[in-house]
């Protein structure tokens, strides 16, 4: 029971991380476009699956289609998509040059990080409130000893504290990078 307990309280870790990815830091991140997808043949691909993505400058992000016909269809997803970047497409190649933060949006982002920690917290609150009823059930149902359920449930809260100071760690790195000009 308390390694499912962990495995899910580890997955919400991993998406917390996925989901701060998203959101931009002063620098360029190739991980920004992990998102996207573009039609290729009839499949929905991320495009790091039909171009190569490189950072040759830290406000720039490079995207070399592997098949020319693809500039046009990554384009249009760079466009419809939500991280508010105009593409420049010379023909060859597509780039996303990322514009300087202003203090305003510096704040925005890290508004949106601290709402994005929030549900990571509940998430994992969740996970223990259901170990905790599954804990008394047992009592009730298997005649699990009562000091025997007290230890589990205090196993239960020191990993919701572990996972729950992991996530503080996590939003703190992800605030820094924000804010660092």
């Amino acid at each position: 029971m308390m390694k499912d307990i962990e495995s899910r309280m580890k997955k919400t870790i991993s998406v917390l991380k996925e989901d701060l990815t998203r959101i931009r830091t002063g620098r360029a991140n190739a991980s920004l476009l992990d998102h996207l997808r573009v039609s290729y043949y009839g499949s929905d691909l991320p495009i790091s699956q039909v171009a190569n993505l490189s950072v040759p400058e830290p406000r720039t992000i490079v995207i070399a289609p592997w098949e020319k016909p693809m500039l046009g269809t990554i384009e249009k997803a760079i466009l419809a998509s939500d991280i508010g970047i105009t593409p420049s497409n010379d023909g060859v190649i597509i780039r996303l040059t990322l514009p300087e933060l202003t203090e305003d949006r510096r704040k925005e982002f890290v508004k949106q990080v601290k709402q994005i920690g929030e549900k990571a917290r509940v998430a994992v609150r969740n996970i223990r409130r259901d170990a905790n009823e599954e804990v008394k059930k047992q009592v009730k149902d298997d005649g699990l000893p009562e000091d025997e359920s007290k230890r589990r449930q205090d196993q239960i809260q020191q990993l919701t504290d572990q996972y729950i100071a992991e996530i503080e760690h996590v939003l703190e790195r992800k605030e820094h990078d924000i804010l660092t000009v």
